[in-house]
């Protein structure tokens, strides 16, 4: 019977933490840049407030 690789399962484990860690920032950037196009609303409406 053949021994286990241990190695690899691990590195196989460690491959698909980081790639769903990669998929969970990018959406949550995609969900942060639509629900707040602009932090200040005084600058978003286009007038101008200067004294």
């Amino acid at each position: 019977m053949a021994k286990t690789n241990y190695n690899y399962e691990k590195r196989q484990r460690e491959l698909a933490k980081k790639k769903k860690k990669e998929e969970k920032r990018l959406k949550k950037l995609e969900n942060g840049s639509e629900d707040a196009p602009s932090d200040d609303p005084l600058l978003g409406d286009g007038q101008n407030t200067s004294i």
